[in-house]
């Protein structure tokens, strides 16, 4: 099994290192930085191992990326709900939803290569938090609401290695 590990940066606990064997790659963390006790909107990275489960990409915009990871192509319609109260809680949905959600199809390119980690995913608890993805990150690394955040370089070459049961130990 292939793992990655993540830890905050000591001078900015909005920022960090994931390391995958030899190679250390700077991300993004959340808004506050790593915690322990995740809950929805508080813009913690949780501390926890998350498996990568599934992923997405913008065919309208990016070359599939290589991996063993399960990938499907975004659509318009696909959102992810982040409405404790739905029953369509912390997953992929579709559009009309009149619940509160989050479009994958974003303006920006934050989510044209987009990773679904196994936070609040599997064993589902409300309010837990939702939406922990392993994105694309901002310019200058600015922080999250919460998910890990790498380069489209780098984000392709931890792809090339992952699997289904590659896990990420946020330190």
């Amino acid at each position: 099994m292939q793992s990655f590990e993540v830890r905050p940066s000591a001078r900015d606990h909005r920022k960090g290192c994931l390391k995958v064997g030899p190679l250390t790659l700077k991300v993004a963390l959340g808004r506050t930085g790593v915690g322990s006790f995740k809950r929805e909107g508080d813009g913690h990275t949780p501390r926890a191992s998350l498996r990568l489960l599934y992923g997405f990409w913008r065919s309208d915009r990016v070359p599939r990326p290589l991996t063993r990871l399960p990938m499907l192509p975004t659509r318009q319609t696909m959102v992810w709900c982040d409405d404790p109260k739905s029953p369509a809680y912390n997953r992929l949905s579709r559009l009309p939803l009149k619940e509160s959600h989050e479009t994958m199809c974003r303006a920006d390119s934050l989510y044209d290569i987009v990773i679904v980690m196994d936070w609040n995913v599997s064993s589902r608890r409300r309010g837990a938090g939702s939406a922990i993805f392993l994105h694309l990150a901002r310019p200058g690394y600015k922080p999250t609401e919460g998910c890990i955040a790498v380069t489209e370089r780098d984000m392709r070459r931890l792809l090339w290695v992952a699997e289904r049961r590659t896990v990420i130990h946020v330190k």
